[in-house]
Parts: structure tokens; sequence; C-alpha cells
């Protein structure tokens, strides 16, 4: 939309789940967003190159609230777009394009239900042998 493309790829890792989400002129690492069922969202943001900080968490809280208790697992969202010289107008588009992208992947997750078992740990009184 407006000139511009964000791409999702999903990758299941067990019951977990990482979304690398990119687009526009100069796709990029941004931020990394969480969550699990026993946290909340939480985000770190990278600096830009001029020392302010990425401002792709606005994608990627988005898309986790979309998803949140969708997963077994934890969720896990790398996202990073940058499009040089943006105007208003494919700023206003970023959302949409977001919220199509969440549901796409929720449409996934119903379609190929996760299939991984639950690790076995050692008790407290058992040690490896």
């Amino acid at each position: 939309m407006a000139d511009y493309t964000i791409t999702a790829a999903l990758f299941t890792i067990g019951s977990d789940y990482l979304i690398v989400l990119t687009g526009g002129d100069h796709p990029h690492i941004g931020d990394v967003t969480t969550s699990s069922s026993t946290q909340g969202i939480q985000t770190v943001k990278y600096p830009s190159h001029d020392g302010r900080f990425h401002k792709d968490d606005f994608l990627s809280d988005r898309i986790a609230q979309k998803l949140a208790g969708k997963v077994p697992g934890s969720l896990t969202i790398l996202a990073g777009v940058h499009v040089d010289g943006i105007s208003k107008s494919q700023i206003a588009v970023a959302a949409p394009m977001a919220d199509a992208l969440a549901d796409q992947i929720k449409q996934w997750l119903i379609d190929h239900p996760n299939q991984s078992t639950a690790p076995k740990y050692y008790s407290n009184d058992q040690k490896p042998s």
C-alpha cells in the first residue's frame, strides 16, 4: 500500500513463534517485541543512526496484541521497516498493513495447530545419570 510493502515471515520453534517483520526501502531490526502467557508485551527498541530510537514497535506491539493468547508458547517479533522520506499517507497505511498481516497469521495458526510436545524435566530429587 502507498508504494511500499511490509512482509512477515513466521517461524515455528517448538511451541514458540518468531515473526520477522520487515519492509520499506531499508529493512532492519529496529526492535524486539515479546510476549507469553505469563508475561505481557515487552519491547526493546534499538537506537537508529541519529541516536533516536526506532519506532517499529508501533507495528510489532500492534501485531503482538492481536496474537496474544493465540500461540501456546512465547511470541517474539523482530521488526524493522524504513521508508525513505515517509509521507503522512504512508504512515497512515502502516497500521492497516500490520492488522492485515496479523489477521493472516491468526488464520495460519488456526489452520496449522502447533504439534509440539512438552519437554521433560528432571524432578527436584532427580539428577542426570
